[in-house]
């Protein structure tokens, strides 16, 4: 049945001795499906195709939408890099003085691709009826790091603060709108990436990202739909207080940190935390053995906690084997077992 009320879902996750897994697992569907990246991404019905495929394949906490962090900018004018087997990328940042960002136009939903994966998302609710389904967008500041340059931006917020910020509120009144856009066609939650906001110092951090999470979170989190923030940088465990209050149900982190020495002790007991293999270098690259090993490292770590929940670091790759996908599930049980 639907999952409604997602508090309570989340309430089990933290109660529940033998959790499962909730990988960010959508860009392999394109083996299952036998397509090509570039093809899934302009289609919402091989997408919800994709996102059911995987359902039915692995026993997951919730199915979640693909990570694709070029969807926002490409609405704002950026020109997006497309290929056969990788995720989309930006060619090159679009705004690059003050005078560009005040005339800087808010897209409309359903502008780009935003309709394909909003409708990919009304799909999967009606496909997928036993596990929660989360969508997917990127943060505010990730997103404005696409549109001013990653590199130019740091720069930007300490010699023109203004400009970021007249950038960042635009781009969070979009993601909003894109957000109640997924909540609307029936989404149990969105799992907000704000990558660029680890190569932050804290203090940066706490004045260009958090605070506009914030505000996505408070327009749309409820007990039906609960955003979930993740962050792969390495500098995270010096930020942790900033992204804590932005208020999401969840948090997610990448293997750049450890997260049962600097994540889990420094946070509220039950606040749920989500991770962290790495995507690349293990699940992608590695064998079916160096998989398995390295979750019965990280969960004789990290199981013990009631607020742990394992996880991919990041997005997995579309390449990654599906063995490699199985050995992930299969790890997680076997270790439960012993």
């Amino acid at each position: 049945m639907p999952y409604y009320n997602m508090k309570q879902w989340l309430d089990s996750l933290y109660g529940i001795k033998e959790k499962k897994p909730l990988p960010i697992l959508s860009f392999p569907c394109v083996s299952l499906l036998d397509v090509t990246v570039r093809e899934l991404i302009m289609n919402s019905e091989l997408q919800a195709k994709g996102m059911k495929m995987i359902a039915d394949s692995v026993d997951a906490a919730a199915s979640v939408s693909f990570m694709d962090l070029s969807i926002e900018a490409e609405c704002f004018g950026a020109e997006v890099v497309v290929s056969d087997d990788e995720v989309p990328t930006i060619k090159e940042c679009i705004l690059h003085d003050i005078a560009e960002a005040e005339a800087l136009q808010i897209p409309a939903i359903g502008s780009g691709r935003t309709g394909i994966y909003v409708d990919a998302i009304s799909r999967a609710t009606k496909l997928i009826a036993d596990r929660p389904v989360f969508a997917g967008m990127i943060g505010p500041f990730s997103l404005a790091a696409r549109l001013l340059d990653v590199s130019d931006i740091m720069i930007y917020c300490y010699d023109e603060p203004d400009m970021v910020h007249t950038v960042l509120k635009k781009a969070t009144t979009f993601l909003i709108d894109y957000a109640k856009a997924y909540k609307t066609v029936g989404a149990n939650g969105l799992i907000v990436a704000e990558p660029v906001a680890g190569l932050l110092s804290p203090a940066l951090e706490e004045e260009f990202s958090s605070p506009y999470v914030k505000q996505i979170v408070d327009a749309v989190q409820d007990d039906n739909f609960l955003v979930i923030y993740h962050n792969c940088g390495d500098k995270i465990p010096n930020m942790l207080s900033s992204i804590l209050s932005t208020g999401c149900a969840a948090y997610h982190f990448g293997n750049a940190v450890d997260i049962q020495r600097d994540i889990i002790p420094n946070v509220p007991k039950k606040t749920i935390i989500m991770g962290n293999i790495d995507p690349v270098g293990t699940l992608c690259m590695g064998t079916e053995k160096q998989v398995k090993d390295k979750i019965f490292k990280l969960m004789e770590k990290c199981a013990v906690y009631p607020n742990f929940v394992l996880s991919s670091g990041c997005d997995i790759p579309p390449n990654t084997p599906w063995q490699n996908v199985k050995a992930f599930f299969d790890a997680s049980k076997e270790f439960y077992k012993k």
